[in-house]
């Protein structure tokens, strides 16, 4: 549950290459007062274990760097489909979940974002969906203190969670709600359909997200410009106001008092630009 006003802790989805502990010390270097992380390869099934001393290297440099675990959001892997249409597929992506979820803790990472899942164009919406919560309450009965955040999708390639009903429904399966939230990704959202360039775009969307999700729920936002249109269902980010969104967008996320207390990552293109665009937004936030 969301507590008080805390100000705005934005950062950027950082490299961890050279192993996890160097995460929390590239965010630093960027001026970041939140970060995000994929804490194995984002892209392959397997990965080594976490060395203790990794771990605790980790964990000191959050702290020497001034980095609670509520502005740390751990992302995980892209091969995951939790609502995959196959057995095979489906209990693989469990098992990688499963993993995740325990390198979370090791690390002492309290929220781990997911996209939720795809039904690859062979079974039903409602189905897929059923099987992403199944795979989400399998996993928060295994592994205990990490919340699961189910990012909003573009809605390409028959991925769900690009209607913010879809979120809900996941959200209404789950047995344990409170371990599991919600991240928003505005360029998916805008390329879902959510017109959030606008004003009115802007409060009718978060009107419909207050009343169909819960704002209760809501654990980070991506904070992305979109380089394709309204409703294109295309996932093409872009640089802060270099895209369809604009500046005035991001003026509104970073004025919007909703929006305290939680990660707001960027995941724009250039990591070079990234401590440019935290000054940017941080001064938006003023």
């Amino acid at each position: 549950m969301r507590k008080g006003r805390e100000g705005k802790s934005i950062g950027a989805h950082v490299s961890a290459a050279g192993g996890v502990n160097q995460a929390p010390l590239n965010a630093s270097r960027i001026g970041a007062t939140a970060f995000a992380l994929f804490t194995k390869n984002q892209r392959r099934w397997q990965a080594r274990a976490l060395g203790e001393a990794e771990i605790q290297k980790f964990r000191e440099n959050c702290r020497q760097a001034g980095f609670a675990p509520r502005q740390i959001l751990a992302h995980a892997g892209y091969l995951i489909n939790l609502g995959h249409p196959e057995r095979e597929g489906l209990e693989k992506s469990r098992a990688a979940l499963l993993d995740e979820m325990r390198r979370c803790r090791q690390l002492g990472i309290c929220a781990l974002n997911i996209h939720p899942g795809s039904h690859l164009g062979r079974i039903a919406e409602a189905k897929c969906l059923a099987r992403i919560a199944a795979s989400i309450n399998r996993a928060l009965e295994e592994v205990p203190e990490v919340r699961v955040v189910i990012e909003n999708t573009a809605g390409e390639g028959g991925h769900l969670g690009h209607r913010l009903e879809h979120l809900a429904e996941i959200l209404e399966r789950v047995s344990d709600r409170s371990r599991v939230g919600v991240c928003l990704d505005t360029c998916h959202g805008f390329a879902a359909g959510y017109d959030l360039a606008s004003e009115e775009g802007y409060a009718a969307f978060f009107s419909r997200f207050a009343s169909v999700v819960g704002f209760a729920y809501l654990a980070g936002l991506h904070l992305n410009d979109s380089k394709k249109p309204l409703g294109s269902r295309i996932d093409r980010h872009a640089g802060i106001g270099e895209g369809a969104l604009g500046l005035e967008a991001f003026r509104r996320l970073m004025k919007d008092p909703r929006l305290d207390g939680i990660p707001l990552i960027l995941e724009t293109p250039d990591p070079a630009r990234w401590a440019e665009e935290i000054r940017l937004l941080r001064e938006m936030a003023q």
